[in-house]
């Protein structure tokens, strides 16, 4: 079933008779406001419990719910862009390569307190969000893809030949002990609650802009950008804001990152695996949804520490058939399946797999 054939969609909306354009557009926000805060209720419980939490665990369960909540929150910026708006972009590791290196290169060189480089990297992941996405969200699909993963790949390349700067390929260090250091070091604990901020700010972010008037634009232009474009709707201004709200999670997820590692390579950090656990984890969880990055970020990452850690060599192998697994039986993700399933009532994933046509 796909997205256009939803009779309360926006395209689907446009398409009725004896109304305005714009009146179909805004009586379909309207339609879809949220009628409860439970869910925001709900969000506050669950990070008072994960400070109560840390109180009660060891260093290294610390560390590990450190690397959840980091993916967490790289996985609601990737869903901003890809699963709201429609564009899969394959180039989220510039940002976080870049916000990493701005808060490395402000902090070794020029001994810029780390509270101070934060918001120059996260400044710095927007303005090249802003600067590369004017032109390529002009372009669509594979093409949008390969363009922001050539992107990322000629940024790494950049940072990779400025020795002088980044050091290059030798690594940069961020110094973090000493009477001379900009920023001490955070230890396990403060990681901790830095990243546990990062994850419930870039929820609450999302939340807010997937329920605003710029929310809905952002699907109308997902379902069909000239429709959108039609009532009134900026499509490119929409977009290139999109993808700069993301940048700017991913950077900050970089520049903390940075700091925690202390020492890195431009492999470590424009490592294109990141992207692609963004992507696997909003796929598995279900784009388009507060809920769906959520839950693949929390159940695929602490999937794979168990399996790294108890399988040994086949952890890999095994993770990847757990996923082809779940995307060939819940291919819209399954936070969207027991969605559609409650209010179907029809919970076969059998049934679920012919109605994808798989």
């Amino acid at each position: 079933m796909s997205a256009g054939s939803d009779p309360g969609s926006p395209a689907a909306v446009l398409q009725r008779p004896h109304r305005t354009r714009v009146q179909v557009f805004v009586d379909w926000v309207r339609s879809r406001r949220p009628a409860n805060s439970w869910p925001a209720l709900l969000g506050l419980a669950g990070f008072a419990a994960m400070l109560v939490l840390q109180q009660l665990i060891e260093p290294g369960t610390q560390r590990l719910l450190t690397a959840v909540f980091m993916f967490v929150a790289l996985a609601q910026a990737w869903n901003l862009i890809g699963g709201y708006t429609g564009y899969a972009s394959f180039g989220q590791v510039a940002f976080f390569g870049l916000g990493a290196y701005t808060v490395a290169v402000l902090m070794n060189n020029y001994h810029v307190s780390f509270w101070l480089a934060m918001p120059v990297a996260i400044l710095a992941g927007v303005l090249f969000a802003v600067l590369i996405g004017v032109p390529l969200l002009r372009l669509r699909g594979h093409y949008f893809a390969i363009a922001t993963l050539g992107a990322a790949e000629g940024l790494r390349e950049v940072v990779n030949n400025l020795t002088p700067i980044t050091g290059g390929g030798l690594g940069i260090t961020i110094p973090t002990f000493g009477d001379q250091v900009p920023t001490p070091y955070f230890g396990k604990p403060g990681f901790y609650l830095a990243f546990l901020v990062l994850a419930a700010a870039s929820v609450a972010v999302c939340a807010l802009l997937a329920r605003s008037r710029f929310g809905y634009a952002m699907v109308a232009v997902n379902e069909d950008q000239e429709a959108a474009g039609a009532v009134g709707i900026n499509t490119t201004l929409v977009k290139v804001v999109a993808f700069a709200v993301s940048a700017a999670i991913v950077a900050c997820a970089g520049a903390l990152y940075a700091f925690q590692q202390i020492e890195f390579y431009p492999t470590d950090v424009f490592d294109a695996s990141f992207t692609v656990l963004m992507v696997i984890m909003v796929m598995i969880g279900g784009s388009g949804t507060i809920a769906g990055p959520l839950a693949g970020a929390v159940g695929l990452e602490l999937l794979s520490q168990f399996l790294r850690v108890n399988l040994g060599a086949y952890n890999q192998l095994i993770f990847g058939a757990i996923i082809v697994v779940v995307v060939v039986f819940f291919p819209q993700g399954v936070v969207n399946y027991f969605r559609e399933a409650l209010r179907s009532r029809e919970f076969s994933v059998l049934g679920n797999v012919r109605r994808y046509r798989l």
